[in-house]
């Protein structure tokens, strides 16, 4: 019950509708069901009687009750569409703006390729489900209980007979949907894996076609395929058997009221317009049934898929905003104190240990380290995309976790290692770092990332395309348009992370002048392999393994610190070779 009301809190708007359908379905089912009953009444008071007046009376009636039952059912039918297409939107809609609530370690429990199926395959799900439940849900048991009302209005005994075959019916159909669930759970389970296996194809289409690995590809696409195909069937083959289930309970219901019902007449106590309609009943019913069965179909199939959709909007952000957020950030000092940290949240696997950094307001701090050692996940911790295991991170003289997340990171821009861009313009793109920026502050943002001339030398300029991705730029262009989007905000703090790798050393120490010059009082931490990116810096810090293995200066470093001096020598060796 927790699933099935937590995926209706998204009709919203669209309650009414679904309301309304339930009505308009019984009614429209009531009206139907009147026409076997009054055409009994016609052969019987009517046609055996020679009585034309009745004919005429009863086919008025048979005819009014059919367009009446036609026209419910098609406003039935029409609102009904109307709410499952409404609750799909809003629940699309409630898990996407869930999704931007997530910090980065919620996206890590959920995968890129799961959420996406989530929203599309899974809410599909869930929309025909709905669409089907608000009219079938309401309309088959109506018809099953009307039609056996009326069975026993026409003959008692008879209509006992439906009793006698619903525990055989009952028992099966209960067997069936137990049985077929877990496939159903595994099998979209699988579907994640499907569209991981797509999207890494087509996001990394380059590596393969480079490195000629297209068959190795193909074998993975068709080994999931198959087992989404293995898992499917033995679903399927489950639920197959709900339609011979149905239809013989129904014909050995038919059987037994033509053969009970041809004795009654024979006894005199039964009529054949009674006997007609008793049939007609029992083919209701048997439509009720097969309703019914594939009513059953529909939850079985979209019972696992809603609960994959309600696993994403009961998760909780692990980020929130205090009770009593701080909504200024005065200016960009930083501090780490005993700082851990673990992605999984535990002390056991800690990637960065025992940090203790101050870095003042305006200055500029180089962090360099090998690959594994943490400077990533060390300045991830500044705009909280993720909190520290244990520790403070402190911005301003505040520990991070008493702002608000919108002033927290209003004030921070952070140049990531990925370099994205999103399809649409440059101007668009730029904006991003500030909506309402002028044409002259977007010109003086591109100029100190030294991209400017570039941009003005394209035939659109500012308004030029951007692929999805910014394919149709190179890596150092991606690089500067992404270093001009944050430089736009002119933030209290700029993070570059492996920012200017793609650029050569002239480009990178014109960029070093710009935001020297025009941003003075923000504080920049430059990530970087380079030693020539960061030497020149007020600090720079080395990490390793996780810890800080050195703090000045570089000529401090240089001749005082051992490992400093080791990757010194390597660049150098490497430069001079």
């Amino acid at each position: 019950m927790n699933l099935i009301k937590k995926i209706l809190q998204s009709l919203r708007q669209y309650r009414t509708l679904a309301l309304v359908t339930p009505v308009l379905v019984v009614v429209g089912a009531a009206c139907e069901l009147l026409v076997p009953l009054l055409l009994s009444y016609l052969i019987d008071h009517g046609v055996s009687q020679g009585d034309i007046r009745s004919v005429w009376l009863y086919s008025g009636a048979m005819l009014a009750a059919t367009l009446a039952g036609l026209g419910f059912s098609v406003a039935g039918a029409v609102t009904g569409a109307r709410a499952s297409a409404g609750l799909a939107h809003n629940l699309r809609a409630d898990l996407f703006a869930r999704i931007q609530e997530f910090s980065f370690r919620n996206l890590d429990q959920f995968s890129p390729a799961s959420l996406i199926t989530r929203m599309t395959t899974d809410v599909n799900s869930v929309q025909n489900a709905f669409s089907i439940l608000t009219r079938m849900a309401i309309r088959a048991p109506a018809n099953l209980l009307l039609a056996f009302i009326i069975c026993l209005t026409i003959n008692p005994s008879l209509s006992l007979i439906y009793l006698a075959v619903t525990p055989f019916l009952v028992a099966g159909m209960y067997w069936i949907t137990t049985h077929a669930h877990p496939h159903f759970q595994k099998m979209f389970a699988l579907y994640d894996d499907f569209n991981l296996v797509v999207e890494e194809n087509l996001r990394g289409i380059r590596v393969v076609k480079t490195f000629v690995r297209e068959q190795q590809q193909q074998e993975k696409f068709n080994d999931v395929s198959a087992r989404i195909y293995e898992t499917a069937s033995r679903a399927e083959r489950l639920l197959t058997l709900t339609t011979p289930l149905m239809e013989a309970s129904l014909y050995i219901c038919m059987l037994l009221i033509a053969w009970f019902g041809a004795h009654q007449i024979v006894a005199g106590s039964f009529t054949i317009g009674q006997l007609m309609s008793m049939v007609t009943y029992t083919m209701q019913i048997l439509i009720s049934l097969m309703m019914m069965s594939m009513m059953m179909v529909m939850i079985v199939t979209s019972r696992a898929a809603a609960e994959r959709v309600v696993a994403v909007l009961e998760t909780d952000s692990d980020l929130t905003d205090p009770a009593h957020p701080r909504l200024t950030l005065t200016d960009g000092r930083i501090e780490f104190k005993n700082v851990n940290f673990s992605y999984t949240g535990k002390n056991d696997s800690l990637c960065i240990q025992n940090v203790n950094l101050t870095i003042p307001a305006g200055s500029t701090i180089g962090i360099i380290g090998d690959t594994g050692s943490g400077k990533t996940s060390l300045v991830q911790l500044i705009p909280r995309l993720y909190d520290v295991t244990s520790g403070q991170v402190l911005v301003g003289g505040h520990d991070v976790r008493a702002y608000s997340l919108a002033t927290l990171r209003t004030g921070i821009s952070m140049v990531l290692q990925k370099n994205v861009l999103f399809g649409g313009t440059i101007r668009e793109n730029l904006h991003w770092g500030q909506p309402c920026a002028t044409q002259e502050q977007l010109e003086q943002a591109c100029r100190q990332a030294q991209i400017h001339d570039f941009i003005t030398s394209l035939p659109q300029g500012y308004d030029s395309p951007v692929e999805q991705g910014g394919t149709n730029f190179s890596g150092g262009q991606r690089q500067r348009l992404c270093l001009a989007r944050a430089l736009l905000r002119q933030p209290r703090i700029l993070i570059l992370d492996d920012a200017t790798s793609a650029l050569d050393s002239q480009t990178e120490k014109r960029i070093s002048r710009a935001w020297q010059t025009d941003l003075p009082d923000t504080t920049v931490i430059i990530i970087a392999q380079r030693l020539s990116s960061v030497q020149n810096c007020d600090q720079i810090a080395i990490l390793h393994q996780g810890r800080l293995a050195g703090l000045g200066t570089h000529a401090q470093l240089l001749k005082n610190n051992r490992v400093y001096q080791e990757i010194y020598a390597s660049q150098a060796q490497g430069d001079h070779a």
